[in-house]
């Protein structure tokens, strides 16, 4: 074959790939968007973030991870939730501000995800026969506690997907979501700069308030 031949079959291989694989490119690219969002602390974080959860809902149906298709729907729920929240703290401090963790929120949050482990994997080994029942539902279960602190605005949830997220690219390809192994890499490269962007923010916030104390004192 001449490189003319070599070059057009390959193109056509590449082709045929994007057309069968739409939806999961698709709902990369969205899913990529909301986080980036979300390092932004920008509320359009929140619906981008409900469309991605709608498409890898269909992705992972057909991949027969069925605690990652049920996690979808959870953070469905958690993205309106949480679009909700920033928009009511808007609303107050006029600003998406952030929170610091106590150490018995870790303690709690990270109990609720070991205890759902347990119970989702136990569900989706014995009665529904799910790929990698245990894993997947390890992550599923702590991913839910992550997006729950995300929406409440706690720093602490960038720490969390960023274990999660390496530990899910390990699993995507494994099952040869190789798009989807390569976003999770991605999001880990977006939680470090979400950490980052949320810590000085966080920073500034305290700076902030210990000098309208200090304002205040100084008046009185």
């Amino acid at each position: 074959m001449s490189c003319v031949e070599i070059a057009f079959v390959n193109l056509s291989a590449v082709s045929e790939w994007i057309i069968q694989n739409w939806l999961e490119e698709v709902a990369f690219v969205s899913s990529a968007v909301g986080v980036w969002l979300t390092t932004r602390r920008s509320l359009i974080c929140w619906p981008v973030i409900l469309v991605s959860c709608i498409l890898y809902g269909e992705v992972f149906r057909e991949a027969r991870l069925l605690s990652d298709m049920l996690l979808q729907g959870v953070f469905a729920a958690c993205a309106v939730y949480g679009w909700w929240h920033w928009v009511r703290g808007v609303q107050t401090e006029g600003a998406v501000t952030v929170e610091a963790l106590s150490w018995r929120g870790w303690v709690w949050g990270l109990a609720a995800g070991a205890a759902g482990s347990v119970i989702l994997g136990f569900v989706m080994a014995r009665y529904f026969h799910a790929s990698l029942p245990w894993l997947d539902s390890a992550l599923t279960s702590f991913s839910l506690v992550g997006q729950w602190w995300q929406a409440r605005k706690y720093l602490a949830n960038w720490w969390l997907w960023i274990a999660v997220d390496l530990i899910y690219i390990g699993e995507y390809v494994y099952k040869h979501l190789n798009l989807t192994a390569g976003l999770y890499a991605l999001f880990v490269a977006l939680a470090v700069l979400g950490l980052r962007d949320w810590r000085r923010a966080l920073e500034r916030q305290e700076a902030e308030a210990m000098a309208g104390v200090l304002e205040r004192e100084c008046r009185s």
